[in-house]
């Protein structure tokens, strides 16, 4: 399959990628939304200096999220890998589901259900893709094998075959 680190580092791996993920993104995402709440113009200074704070506040908060998810995300797809003994799709999408219900566990049953549901549809797409994805850079890698392989007729049959068509077809017509 992929080649990965091993599972206990690859907890700390996984949660080091993804707060850099939740870093750059909600960087980004909090740099908009304080530069559209500040006051002033469109390029005033206040737009500005309010997007950096936005960022500096927000930032590491959406990081310190995406950390937690990706760290309970990796536990739990390392458990089920030592106890399942194989890696496939299917510890994705059951870590999925269990990293969503999990992670909302102190608001109520309905909602521990909806999130798992939801993490584990959400694992379940990523990992579709990623196989129908493999499926087809893996036919155009090798494109021979992708195609059905036409026989080639033997020329000494076509030769008979064009023969017997000849014979067949005269000038009268044969009715009965």
């Amino acid at each position: 399959m992929e080649n990965r680190e091993p599972c206990p580092g690859r907890i700390f791996d996984d949660m080091g990628g993804a707060f850099t993920m939740g870093l750059v993104g909600g960087s980004i995402f909090a740099g908009i939304s304080g530069f559209r709440n500040s006051p002033g113009g469109w390029a005033s200074l206040t737009r500005y200096k309010g997007s950096l704070q936005e960022i500096r506040l927000r930032g590491p908060t959406y990081g310190g999220a995406f950390a937690a998810w990706g760290g309970v995300f990796s536990a739990i797809d390392c458990s089920l890998v030592a106890i399942r003994k194989k890696e496939d799709p299917w510890n994705s999408i059951a870590s999925g589901a269990l990293t969503g219900g999990i992670l909302v566990a102190r608001q109520g049953p309905q909602v521990i259900m909806f999130s798992a549901l939801l993490g584990g549809v959400i694992l379940a797409m990523i990992e579709g893709v990623g196989l129908l994805t493999t499926k087809w850079m893996g036919n155009m890698m090798n494109p021979m094998e992708a195609q059905m392989p036409v026989p080639l007729e033997d020329p000494s049959v076509l030769a008979k075959q064009a023969a017997s068509l000849n014979a067949g077809t005269s000038s009268s017509f044969e009715f009965s």
